[in-house]
């Protein structure tokens, strides 16, 4: 509807839960590059990106199900979806490497069961977050304290995509293994900004 602000993708959570500035780079700027990770994640999702539905005993299984959310404005799309007998929807999001949690990983399944709770009115209290080097599940409670961080997330994200500026880098250690680091510049900036404050403050009257 006219008026409403554009619905945010469901991954920007997760990219502003990781780092605010990779966020901004994504979705303000539009720019993205792949590294060794990336690279890796792609291959995994490959396998559940084609859309399509199979069933498996009383369970369906939905790939690459659209998803939206009208109260929180969210659009996405979920790896995987396994609906019961009863039409109980259970999103599982793949992700590569070894069983490990990720708090990220965990917000943007718990905005996918947000999403879902709001298409199809059944509850969704789990979900789980598929490690594929392990071939293992991780199984992920959505409670109140993810769904409360799901709401201020969305609100910080939309504050971000429409303060239209990068916000500072974070320097640390999640930037080793980020693909944007060439674009971003983390030490570079860092450094900028710690010579710019040594000489505000030699400026500064006694």
């Amino acid at each position: 509807m006219d008026g409403e602000p554009d619905p945010i993708p469901i991954s920007a959570l997760q990219h502003w839960s990781y780092c605010p500035r990779q966020c901004a780079l994504i979705h303000v700027e539009q720019v993205f590059a792949d590294n060794v990770y990336t690279a890796r994640g792609n291959a995994v999702h490959a396998l559940v990106d084609e859309p399509g539905a199979e069933r498996k005993g009383t369970v369906r299984i939905e790939r690459a199900m659209p998803l939206w959310c009208e109260r929180l404005g969210l659009i996405g799309k979920a790896d995987l979806v396994e609906f019961d007998a009863a039409g109980n929807p259970y999103p599982v999001e793949y992700k590569h490497g070894p069983r490990r949690q990720k708090r990220h990983d965990d917000l943007q399944l718990a905005a996918q069961a947000l999403c879902l709770e709001e298409m199809t009115s059944k509850a969704v209290p789990l979900g789980a977050i598929f490690h594929f080097s392990s071939r293992r599940r991780r199984e992920v409670p959505i409670d109140a304290a993810l769904r409360a961080e799901v709401e201020q997330a969305v609100i910080e994200v939309r504050a971000l995509l429409q303060a239209l500026r990068l916000p500072p880098p974070v320097n640390d250690a999640r930037c080793r293994n980020c693909s944007l680091i060439d674009l971003c510049q983390p030490r570079a900036v860092a450094e900028t900004e710690r010579y710019r404050a040594l000489l505000d403050a030699l400026d500064a009257p006694p």
